[in-house]
């Protein structure tokens, strides 16, 4: 029986003692999963400390310790040195990153799309595809790794973005999820720890999540994530890798500056971390900077998709990797793909080989460029990255306002984004953000329409002091 009476003490959390079973620790598990994604558990509510809930449930301390230890692996909670276990933010929130049908009673401004305004294009080369000698045997089960011709597009699409590389280390993936599930799957383990920067891509985190892998927040500034800070955290943590976005990451809209690229990857040698390199909006960049990847290929694996810089659709990805990982990384693609579409890839090979690609990516910039003129005509007084070209923005919201209620609020008026509590790896209290897709509305007209209904919610000053709590 417990050594004290908790009829009248107050807990943040007090599960059921009935309704646990054996073992006890993925009982307790479940329940703490459960009441936080039922939001019973709010974002950042402080959870009884372990020793607390261990004399509640009248168990030992160590199936405390055990199960929470689980659902940090998860990402549900986060400890903080002296201060105690807290719920994530953004562990209750569903997942809308996929499964995404058309908008028709709201605006789109928080899934991003990469612009299918070129779409026609991509359907031209299709078309020249099916006419080729070769198209009946894309459909076989040929070339499993890819056809030289493709691997040889990849190699030229790769080297546009400074990084040079053999064709025998490219692996062409379905999309650049596919090659971060492979890379996760061949190079890493379950339990081992990854750092990344404090906003991070959730499709990142959620594929972390599937696999036991825990990401550890390292703290950083306009220019990214900090060296002596990720240095700090690997003296004390034993951590496997680190994953990056230099160019425009998601969703901060931060680059990493050539010097800041040079810092990291430093500490990223000195500790034999395997790097990452997502790098996805790199054909965004108008000068290009040199990727860590190229400082280091020993220890790195470089994922370039086409998603955004090419057509959403298809699916396809290249990624470079070093003699070392080779082995690993095709038994990975053998063992998860078998192999990737060679329609697809012939696709992308030919829009890049013709010169379609160069006009995709210039028709695209164009597009970004008018619409982030017009995203500076509604926010130009706020704290954003302006000189910084990308699909999206990343908009600080007013003091004290909680992401989620402003979230919420927003579909309520019409429009959809995504508040920073999806993206946030630990405890990120300080300042909330929402992510703002500029390529999504359909036009002009509905970007106006879009950011214009944003701006009056945020400049309302009865709206900024309400709490989420209110929001049914």
């Amino acid at each position: 029986m417990p050594v004290n009476s908790f009829e009248h003490y107050p807990m943040s959390w007090k599960p059921e003692r009935n309704q646990l079973t054996n073992p006890l620790y993925v009982s307790i598990t479940k329940l703490l999963e459960q009441d936080i994604a039922a939001g019973i558990l709010a974002p950042h509510t402080k959870l009884p400390p372990q020793r607390e809930l261990a004399d509640f449930l009248d168990v030992n301390l160590s199936t405390i310790t055990r199960a929470f230890k689980i659902c940090e692996l998860k990402g549900l909670i986060y400890a903080t040195t002296g201060k105690g276990t807290f719920v994530s933010p953004g562990a209750n929130m569903p997942n809308v990153f996929t499964n995404h049908e058309s908008a028709i009673d709201f605006i789109e401004m928080g899934v991003i799309k990469p612009f299918y305004q070129t779409n026609s294009i991509i359907l031209n080369t299709i078309q020249s595809v099916l006419n080729k000698p070769c198209a009946e045997r894309l459909l076989e089960y040929s070339n499993p790794l890819g056809t030289p011709f493709q691997k040889q597009a990849a190699q030229k699409w790769l080297a546009r973005f400074q990084l040079n590389t053999s064709i025998d280390n490219i692996m062409i993936a379905s999309g650049a999820q596919n090659a971060l599930t492979i890379t996760l799957i061949s190079l890493f383990k379950p339990g081992d720890k990854i750092a990344t920067d404090t906003f991070t891509h959730p499709n990142f985190m959620n594929l972390a999540n599937l696999m036991d892998i825990q990401l550890v927040s390292i703290a950083g500034d306009e220019c990214g994530m900090l060296p002596d800070a990720l240095d700090t955290i690997c003296k004390t943590n034993n951590i496997s890798g680190i994953y990056l976005m230099p160019n425009f990451s998601n969703p901060t809209n931060i680059t990493i500056s050539l010097a800041r690229r040079k810092e990291l990857a430093d500490v990223i040698t000195k500790h034999k971390l395997i790097l990452i390199e997502d790098d996805v909006y790199a054909f965004l960049q108008p000068q290009k900077i040199a990727p860590i990847t190229g400082m280091i290929p020993e220890n790195s694996v470089y994922i370039c998709s086409t998603s955004k810089s090419l057509c959403a659709g298809l699916r396809v990805a290249f990624a470079a990797f070093p003699d070392c990982y080779r082995s690993r990384i095709i038994s990975g693609i053998y063992n998860i793909n078998l192999k990737t579409s060679s329609f697809n890839a012939e696709v992308i090979a030919e829009l890049i080989c013709s010169g379609a690609a160069e006009k995709i990516v210039n028709k695209k910039i164009d597009l970004a460029k008018e619409r982030k003129d017009v995203f500076l005509r509604h926010f130009s007084n706020h704290e954003i990255n302006a000189d910084n070209l990308c699909f999206f923005q990343w908009l600080p919201l007013p003091k004290h306002m909680d992401g989620n209620f402003f979230e919420k609020l927003s579909k309520v008026h019409g429009v959809h984004v995504f508040c920073s509590d999806r993206f946030a790896v630990g405890n990120t209290k300080r300042q909330t953000y929402a992510r703002i897709a500029l390529s999504s509305p359909t036009d002009i007209a509905e970007l106006e329409k879009g950011l214009k209904i944003i701006k009056s919610l945020l400049e309302n000053k009865d709206i900024s002091t309400l709490k989420y709590e209110f929001i049914v």
